[in-house]
């Protein structure tokens, strides 16, 4: 094939050994692929895109290239039939076009071609199924650099289809997930209503399950966590998924007050029954009336009003605290606690037909060390937050700093995981999330000794980190290349190398992007 190209444009065998070579040394899928898109891009064409269908609307649409703009990437969609792309997508054939302004069928809908040029559509199947499409516009060439370039394609198109349908099984669980949480934020209502329920692992997705079967209903539900696990967020999505949800939703903290000041704030209190007071007041349960009152940390709740607590619930009926008149009031009860309400009544700390009154439906949240699969999708959850509140542009999460997260035992749980991404997007200098922006918590805990779980935040570690996050960071930015990387660090390949294996960084993982897909 020498000699086919323009003088110093690399021949067909470079470009498949180039490509062969990205397929063995890069892991992540979607990586992998724009790569091999940007090689065939600068292997001489205008542009290399992978386009691929919508499951929901069937709509064809580019998901990546190389050599278009985003813009152009927008425009370019297309219907089953549609021009060569829906065409291709259609019978499962390839579709060649040596001259695009000699054939009707190129619509050229990204406004890319504004001179003659040669197009290649070539099909990504899967057991006959078309995948989606590799596709290919060339500057006007000759016949016999035509020739090659459908030779090429013939080659690479089979090189390519393994790796697109890993991608493509990826895409789809993606795209399901995104549904999932659109679908999940839409049902509950409200931003508020769904706040720190973002998950996929299977332990929290039973929690929403439950969330949906007793939303409806008018069921006593007792939740319980460990304390930042996010019951309370589970409590308002109960609440706003119920037909209560229009009404009000008052919370009661059962340990915050002594026995007199807690009676009168849920039942509510007469005229100068307590010190100061001259008017009567109305409790919680009254002002809650056909709505929803949280009763949180209910196991801290004193004997006597356990027993007025149950009264109500028997019987719907209460009276203020030194008062002899009956109220009546409609309120729904969501109960949490952090431990274990059955020990409390073995204990004698807590009434047993209490207990069974109020444990109609349990829902144990689980704490964040049990759902790690749901870590990064938080944590990204929370840098969009964060980024939003505070007008910064924080894109994403580097490899050490996912790390660092995945490594550590989160003993606050999601309230933790909140506090450690508002602060570190804060304290970030650039577009991404460092390993050096994370609290000296999470840097502790990375060298996982339990004895240093109380150590303070050193130099020679915090060096360490340094050195660790630019060797990523260099390796990513070269897709992996060690000598581009060596020199872009400003030492040898050599040293690269050292240092590589003393930090056990390998380098396909650390060329794989950081955006929580891992």
């Amino acid at each position: 094939m020498a000699g086919a190209y323009p003088k110093g444009e690399r021949n067909d065998a470079d470009l498949i050994n180039e490509v062969s070579l990205a397929i063995d040394h890069i892991d992540d899928t979607e990586q992998l692929l724009e790569t091999v898109l940007e090689l065939i891009h600068n292997h001489g064409f205008t542009w290399a895109a992978l386009k691929v269908a919508d499951p929901r609307t069937g709509e064809i649409r580019i998901h990546n290239s190389s050599g278009l703009s985003d813009d152009q990437m927008r425009k370019g969609r297309y219907r089953l039939g549609e021009g060569v792309t829906g065409t291709v997508f259609e019978t499962g054939e390839p579709v060649v076009i040596p001259h695009i302004l000699e054939d009707r069928r190129y619509l050229n809908r990204t406004g890319s071609a504004t001179e003659d040029g040669a197009f290649y559509c070539y099909p990504i199947k899967n057991r006959g199924q078309v995948l989606g499409a590799l596709s290919a516009l060339s500057p006007s060439c000759s016949p016999q650099v035509h020739r090659h370039h459908v030779n090429l394609f013939t080659v690479l198109v089979p090189i390519i289809t393994q790796s697109f349908r890993i991608a493509e099984r990826i895409w789809q669980e993606s795209e399901g997930l995104q549904e999932e949480n659109r679908r999940l934020r839409q049902d509950l209502g409200t931003k508020r209503s769904i706040g720190n329920l973002v998950g996929r692992s299977s332990k929290m997705l039973a929690v929403l399950e439950q969330i949906e079967q007793v939303a409806p209903t008018g069921a006593i539900v007792l939740i319980s966590g460990e304390g930042g696990s996010g019951k309370e967020m589970v409590a308002d999505a109960i609440h706003f998924r119920s037909p209560r949800k229009d009404r009000p939703m008052l919370k009661v903290c059962c340990a915050d007050a002594a026995e007199n000041m807690l009676d009168g704030e849920l039942f509510g209190y007469e005229n100068g029954v307590l010190s100061g007071t001259v008017l009567h007041k109305r409790g919680k349960i009254e002002m809650a009336e056909g709505g929803t009152l949280l009763l949180d940390e209910v196991g801290a709740l004193p004997r006597p009003l356990q027993t007025k607590l149950l009264r109500y619930l028997q019987e719907r009926e209460f009276q203020r605290l030194g008062g002899s008149q009956t109220f009546q009031s409609d309120v729904r009860i969501i109960a949490t606690t952090h431990g274990d309400l059955g020990e409390a009544v073995a204990r004698g700390e807590f009434r047993e037909d209490l207990f069974y009154r109020l444990n109609v439906f349990p829902i144990r949240v689980p704490p964040l060390r049990e759902r790690k699969t749901d870590i990064i999708l938080l944590a990204n959850f929370f840098l969009q937050k964060y980024n939003d509140e505070n007008h910064l542009n924080v894109k994403r999460l580097s490899t050490p700093a996912i790390d660092l997260l995945m490594s550590y035992h989160w003993p606050g749980n999601v309230r933790e995981l909140e506090n450690c991404i508002e602060r570190a997007v804060i304290s970030s200098k650039g577009d991404t999330l460092r390993a050096m922006d994370m609290p000296p918590s999470l840097q502790v805990a990375e060298n996982d000794a339990a004895d240093e779980a109380a150590a303070s935040w050193s130099l020679p570690q915090a060096v360490v980190n340094l050195e660790k996050e630019m060797i990523y960071e260099a390796l990513k930015q070269t897709k992996g290349h060690q000598g581009l990387a060596a020199r872009k660090l400003g030492i040898t390949e050599r040293q690269l190398g050292y240092k590589m294996a003393k930090y056990n960084i390998v380098r396909s993982a650390a060329a794989a992007p950081a955006n929580g897909t891992r």
